[in-house]
């Protein structure tokens, strides 16, 4: 028969034991606390040596609407109070409002300077780590979301209380500045434009008056040219008619010396001029038909002619012709022009400038007090911190002797695998001549066994 003999197995089990690593942890506990309290040590020399940083901070909310009311009215600068409160915002989130209270409050920032370090990168270090504006939440609509806060983390050492507080004012002023700047531009522009409707109209007069007084001159002009045509014309026609009338009368007196009439008489009487006799007789002659000039008799007729041919001026004659030198004297002088010439204040005379000259005088007394206008509510002011902030000494001395205990929990286990791989390398190293000839005995006897 053949015999197998049983090889002892030299490989390691690869199954970890818990029990044996909670026993080997057990066993190195004074490393674990040794570490731990390394650690524990080092933590508290951080928190106790390390610059404590302090936090301040402030809360600005909308001011009554009364505070803005003058402003508001004014028709000249809206802004409801959440609008202040935004541009007071902008204002202290503003890169230049920021830098502008650090250069004129250069004592409070002494401790954020640096050798080698310009007064811009100086600020640029305090700007980005220290100061942060707070904004209200947008999806809260509510009454009491409509605030900004703002906080301020700085060492040991430096004001922050003084340096958030005057920065929160100063950014108030700056943007008190703005809005009169804002105000004044404003205003000026009203006016530069009021002045500009009013110049604009008193312009429009102007034009509207000379050229009323060329329409009343011209109308002079013409008026006084037609009647003196018509002076002419009427004097012409005069002359023309004495002209005939003297014709006239020169063809009647010779017809009169012809029929031996010298004094005026009558077709009847004419014919009657033969007769003779002891009675009287008395004629009463009626006829509708004109009796010939020449029935006025030679003496009458030369008299007219006479008068006629010394006649120099025939105006006389015609009441047109004093109608006439009438109006010409009276355009001589048109009152009318006189009056809008002699016009002293003509600014009383412009119309539609009422409004303008009331809006003017309106913009130029306005009376807003806005080096005192009050364009938020400082909730809370910034007030001196009972404790720092930072570093908070009973959680990193916590936190570094937990951490220290894992690390010291780390190495231990660290030893123990490393431990247990030397002596199983040592235990195999002892094994393997023993294991040798167990092997050859094993081989000889099997072989003697199959012999047999």
């Amino acid at each position: 028969m053949s015999s197998i003999t049983r090889i002892p197995s030299t490989t390691p089990n690869d199954e970890i034991d818990l029990f044996a690593l909670v026993h080997a942890i057990w066993r190195q506990k004074a490393l674990i606390v040794s570490v731990a309290i390394v650690a524990g040590l080092i933590a508290a020399a951080y928190a106790f040596l390390t610059t404590p940083e302090y936090q301040v901070s402030s809360v600005l909310r909308p001011a009554a609407i009364n505070e803005l009311d003058a402003l508001n009215r004014s028709d000249i600068y809206k802004l409801p109070p959440k609008d202040a409160l935004l541009k007071v915002g902008a204002s202290l989130e503003s890169y230049d409002t920021r830098l502008g209270f650090f250069r004129a409050n250069q004592g409070l920032f002494k401790e954020f300077k640096r050798p080698g370090q310009t007064l811009e990168q100086s600020f640029e270090e305090f700007n980005r780590d220290s100061i942060r504006l707070v904004l209200p939440d947008p999806k809260r609509v509510d009454v009491l979301s409509a605030s900004i806060g703002l906080e301020l983390n700085y060492p040991k050492g430096v004001d922050g209380v003084a340096i958030l507080n005057g920065f929160i004012d100063y950014g108030i002023q700056a943007e008190r500045e703005q809005i009169s700047a804002d105000m004044d531009v404003i205003v000026n522009n009203r006016l530069n434009e009021l002045k500009g409707k009013i110049d604009a109209a008193r312009a429009s007069y102007d034009t509207d008056k000379e050229s009323k007084i060329a329409v009343l001159l011209e109308a002079d002009n013409l008026k006084r040219a037609q009647l003196q045509d018509e002076l002419k014309a009427l004097r012409l026609q005069l002359k023309t008619q004495r002209g005939d009338r003297m014709a006239q009368l020169s063809e009647a007196i010779g017809i009169a010396k012809s029929l031996g009439i010298k004094r005026p008489t009558t077709p009847s009487s004419l014919g009657d001029t033969e007769r003779t006799g002891p009675n009287s007789v008395m004629r009463t002659e009626v006829n509708n038909q004109q009796i010939p000039l020449y029935f006025m008799g030679t003496e009458a007729l030369e008299a007219e002619r006479n008068a006629l041919q010394q006649r120099k001026s025939d105006d006389f004659t015609e009441h047109r012709i004093a109608e006439i030198a009438k109006e010409l004297l009276l355009l001589q002088n048109n009152r009318q022009v006189e009056v809008l010439s002699k016009r002293e204040n003509e600014d009383i005379f412009l119309t539609g400038i009422e409004p303008l000259r009331e809006e003017g005088a309106r913009l130029r007394n306005l009376n807003i007090d806005l080096q005192n206008l009050k364009l938020v509510t400082i909730d809370r002011k910034a007030l001196e911190p009972q404790r720092p902030v930072k570093p908070k000494k009973v959680l990193i001395v916590i936190l570094g002797l937990i951490m220290g205990a894992m690390l010291g929990v780390l190495l231990a286990l660290i030893r123990h695998f490393v431990s247990a791989r030397r002596l199983s390398v040592v235990h195999h190293q002892a094994l393997a001549p023993a294991l040798n000839g167990t092997l050859q005995g094993s081989n000889g006897q099997g072989l003697q066994n199959v012999k047999d």
